[in-house]
């Protein structure tokens, strides 16, 4: 762990919290806009070794078919054998292999992406954002990010030709990460639970 700031204070098991997280995702269509969405259900855990980032970890389990791009047409064949194929591969799962920090407020987390069942390897840099306590007493860290996947090295192959020339949707897809984790208590909980 390369940094001047000593995040010992921060060690322990923390909880994404869905209330306050978010898990989007862009990508081009039709060769000229882009189409922005996310995942409405998700869970993940985050185990923060501050003084050791190699023994740090993250866990996430994301919901297929809560997949929204506030269109219903488009969700609906996002949801199909021709994207995400929910009904055969429920979950997005990613399982962190390492944690690097890389300075004082950014680090990497490289870990095993998992969509329709197929397993890629992805680095994903982050920033840390900073802790505080909220209001009911529950310790909070944050972190943002993004990372760009190539869909079809998942087997998200679907596509369909332009009359101008070109494709409908982009093969490139920015995941995107905005993350409010709470510490667990001693008990295995936060200290108290808010969707404020």
């Amino acid at each position: 762990m390369s940094t001047t700031t000593d995040y010992r204070h921060l060690t322990g098991d923390y909880i994404i919290d869905p209330a306050h997280s978010r898990f989007g995702f862009v990508a081009r269509h039709a060769m000229v806009t882009k189409i922005r969405g996310a995942f409405n259900v998700f869970e993940g855990n985050v185990r923060l070794d501050g003084g050791n980032s190699a023994n740090s970890t993250v866990e996430l389990t994301i919901k297929s078919a809560s997949i929204d791009t506030r269109n219903a047409d488009r969700d609906g064949h996002l949801r199909s054998n021709d994207f995400l194929a929910m009904d055969e591969h429920p979950d997005i799962t990613f399982r962190s292999t390492a944690v690097t920090w890389i300075d004082q407020d950014s680090f990497e987390v490289t870990g095993d992406l998992t969509i329709k069942g197929v397993t890629r390897s992805v680095t994903i840099p982050l920033s840390f954002e900073g802790q505080a306590t909220d209001p009911f007493g529950n310790s909070r860290i944050g972190f943002e990010g993004s990372t760009t996947i190539n869909r079809t090295d998942f087997g998200v192959t679907w596509n369909a030709a332009l009359e101008a020339g070109g494709v409908l949707v982009g093969d490139k897809v920015v995941l995107e990460f905005e993350i409010s984790a709470i510490k667990q208590n001693a008990m295995g909980g936060p200290a108290a639970s808010s969707v404020m």
